[in-house]
């Protein structure tokens, strides 16, 4: 049974968090003297809305949950992070992952002095049954599943994803980065029903605002408490809390550009099928695709020499390299790079 105080650290549980007069005041104000703030108008003279309220009930009413499911961080790397800090006791608890995936969740818990345990996807890049995976997460933490997975681009069942969860004793992470390009169901809608599950999306890949550092976490609100608690004051800055409200405000430009990138990640398939040089192409339902190539570090030699910048995967799938979908343009250049390898 889902119990946030027996998941939670005790030191996190019995921290009494930061708190500024803007968190213990509401109502309206002309004049704020309680944040040594310049009181020059510079538009960027006052700290930002440290729970960012405006931009939560908008998301909130676009997701169709309450505003305290919302988290938001700055980038989805913070909230991994804050996962860490609160789930996670250092030299006890452990981090579970299926390789190949996204390297972040390696890097934080070896930060947060916290055990990895790998449990590989199949051959196909599935996930295990719960049956071959039973006995290896019978202890606590935090138990990573990405989806569309990094990099291989594959989504996972959500009967799986819930079968899982159903049985951790700890915090389920279902990372969607990628979900905007995928025609499979999210994530959220299994999370009313699991208790112990954090979807995480993004507004870096679909949305195309990378450079804002802006991630999303839904769950359950004892779970979101939890963030809200130790995460750093004014985590989200005045300008990305801005650009994303207007974002948010203009989604069908943003289904526009993800229907183009789905028709282009598909056209750069059909190409790649036909090149000798090309030993296998890994379904995807992301925003790229991974790519089996007879001379892989070739390719990218050559590649990399007329300025193209792939990602080589080759360490964790065998002569795999991973590319972004690009534009019409950038997409044409580099499949006519590739055909005179």
């Amino acid at each position: 049974m889902f119990n946030i105080n027996q998941m939670t650290r005790k030191n996190i549980r019995d921290l009494i968090p930061y708190s500024s007069a803007r968190n213990e005041f509401s109502g309206l104000a002309n004049i704020w003297l309680d944040a040594n703030e310049n009181p020059n108008d510079t538009q960027l003279n006052r700290y930002p809305d440290p729970y960012q309220k405006d931009l939560k009930k908008l998301i909130s009413d676009w997701k169709e949950l309450k505003t305290n499911q919302v988290f938001i961080g700055n980038g989805s790397d913070e909230i991994i992070d804050l996962l860490f800090r609160a789930f996670c006791e250092p030299q006890e608890d452990k981090a579970f992952i299926f390789p190949p995936t996204y390297g972040m969740y390696e890097v934080s818990a070896q930060i947060n002095n916290v055990e990895i345990v790998k449990l590989p996807l199949n051959k196909d890049f599935q996930l295990p049954t719960f049956k071959e995976i039973e006995n290896d997460i019978k202890s606590g933490g935090l138990l990573f599943i990405c989806s569309p997975n990094n990099p291989t681009g594959n989504v996972f069942p959500l009967e799986e994803v819930k079968r899982i969860a159903d049985n951790f004793y700890g915090v389920v992470v279902l990372d969607e980065a990628y979900i905007d390009f995928s025609a499979s169901e999210s994530g959220m809608s299994i999370l009313d029903s699991t208790p112990n599950l954090v979807v995480l999306q993004t507004m870096s890949k679909a949305f195309g605002l990378a450079g804002l550092r802006v991630g999303m976490a839904y769950a359950n609100p004892e779970i979101i408490a939890v963030l809200n608690k130790i995460k750093p004051p004014y985590n989200v800055n005045t300008l990305s809390q801005t650009e994303m409200l207007n974002a948010l405000n203009n989604r069908d430009g943003v289904a526009r550009q993800v229907k183009q990138i789905v028709e282009e990640r598909e056209a750069l398939v059909a190409e790649l099928k036909d090149m000798r040089s090309v030993k296998k192409i890994f379904p995807s339902e992301a925003n790229f695709i991974l790519v089996e190539f007879e001379e892989a570090d070739k390719v990218m030699d050559v590649l990399r020499k007329q300025g193209i910048i792939i990602r080589d995967k080759s360490k964790e799938v065998e002569g795999a390299l991973r590319l972004t979908i690009g534009t019409t343009q950038q997409n044409k250049i580099l499949l006519e790079t590739l055909k005179n390898i």
